[in-house]
């Protein structure tokens, strides 16, 4: 009625806030098209493709390096396995620095020191320098470029239903530049030399440095969410966590992912060399890995949201065993190389959106970033395994045979540790207002 009546003389006080309300009550502006839910999807699917494609080719680089530097393959062997152990020992690091400033300063400190890491293990020719760079700057890096980094902040931004299937798309569209690293970084090596393709791979990293900036001060939707139940400071979900028996069931369990993929990633190709095979043999396996890879890893994500993700992960490693316990007792030849690897490839990376998921489901998604680190520490632990000592067998009995052996013994185990993990969603006690 005031608008019909004419001026009022309360009008000056009223007038102002009325205006703020309507301006409060209009739509906010569409966000920017780089800080879209789908482009971040992308972004760190490309960050995860670049970081783990560069890690999924070390084994290409083993007999060039060890060639060329007079080196024996348990150096180089040590060399990786520092890079995976350094990875798992400052992955709860960064993670507890992405969930307190911000996962984008962790990944664009991630590539920057990946850039330097490959060119210092071109330009190096020390051995201890080399299991210094390839071992600990580039260890470091890819704490800060993949799982643990990229899935924690998808994780927060999509709702609890949606969650395994964001994962999934995540790793798929890592694992399709995973699958491209293999021909470019065999086409390198073939044309300009492995100092050189290391040299371009750096070049990669750098280049890929603004796509960490898209995720700067994205406000997750679900970070705050908890279900109803009281934040809690990051000492006390460290603290929870770890008196948990199922985060520890989930630590051992995938130790045995780690020592698996990572013994084969690495020696796989050298393995194959030994028993006659031709070098594109060892690369065409480890490509067919990495395709095979992006729907594996997608279908377990879908899988992830569907069923029960210990069930899931306990038949991954039981399949992995029965995979290489084909492929060392048969006759080896293209075809059973290719069908390895393709069987291989579909299992390789569908444990981390469910392991992930599994920990969010428990503990929540607050502190999902750190928890996961931990848990992936005992991952990098048996990477850390099953590259140093896949040299050290070699060297001391000039046969895989004992690795392999003991890979096939340790997903019998994995999967008989992911059975009784208790995943249910812990029950905390709601806050007691204070008295006044």
């Amino acid at each position: 009625m005031e608008d019909i009546q004419g001026p009022h003389p309360t009008d000056s006080m009223t007038n102002a806030p009325r205006s703020h309300t309507r301006a409060a009550s209009q739509p906010a502006a569409p966000a920017p098209w780089w800080r879209d839910t789908v482009f971040l999807l992308l972004a760190g699917g490309l960050v995860m493709g670049l970081a783990l494609g560069a890690r999924h080719v070390q084994g290409l680089f083993l007999l060039p390096i060890t060639g060329d530097r007079g080196w024996t393959r348990e150096s180089i062997g040590f060399a990786m396995a520092v890079q995976n152990l350094t990875w798992g020992i400052a992955q709860p690091f960064t993670g507890m620095v992405a969930d307190r400033f911000g996962s984008w300063k962790v990944m664009l400190a991630g590539l920057v020191l990946y850039a330097l890491g490959l060119y210092g293990m071109a330009v190096i020719t020390s051995a201890p320098a080399f299991v210094l760079v390839a071992g600990v700057c580039i260890g470091v890096a890819q704490s800060g470029t993949t799982f643990g980094v990229v899935y924690g902040a998808l994780s927060r931004m999509v709702p609890p239903e949606d969650r395994s299937r964001t994962l999934g798309i995540a790793g798929a569209i890592g694992g399709i530049g995973q699958f491209l690293m293999v021909p470019s970084a065999q086409a390198l090596l073939s044309f300009v030399g492995w100092t050189n393709a290391l040299m371009v791979l750096a070049v990669c990293a750098a280049v890929l440095i603004p796509f960490a900036l898209p995720f700067r001060d994205r406000t997750p939707a679900f970070d705050a969410a908890t279900g109803g139940q009281p934040p809690m400071p990051m000492l006390s979900a460290i603290r929870e966590a770890l008196s948990h028996s199922g985060f520890w069931l989930l630590n051992l369990g995938f130790l045995a992912c780690g020592f698996q993929l990572a013994f084969i990633a690495n020696h796989l190709p050298a393995y194959l060399r030994d028993k006659g095979m031709q070098p594109a043999d060892g690369m065409a396996a480890l490509a067919i890995i990495a395709l095979a890879n992006i729907f594996g890893t997608y279908v377990f994500g879908w899988l992830g949201g569907r069923h029960t993700r210990k069930y899931l992960l306990a038949g991954i490693y039981l399949a992995r065993t029965s995979a290489m316990a084909l492929f060392v007792l048969l006759p080896l030849s293209p075809l059973s190389l290719y069908a390895f690897a393709a069987v291989m490839g579909f299992l390789w990376l569908g444990t981390v959106p469910l392991t992930s998921g599994i920990v969010s489901q428990v503990f929540g998604v607050r502190y999902i970033t750190t928890l996961f680190g931990f848990v992936f520490f005992g991952h990098q632990l048996g990477s850390f395994l099953g590259v140093w000592l896949g040299g050290v067998v070699f060297e001391l009995t000039q046969s895989y045979d004992l690795v392999w052996m003991g890979a096939m013994a340790l997903g019998v185990i994995a999967a008989a540790l992911h059975w009784p993990i208790d995943d249910r969603a812990i029950a905390r006690a709601p806050m007691r207002p204070a008295r006044a």
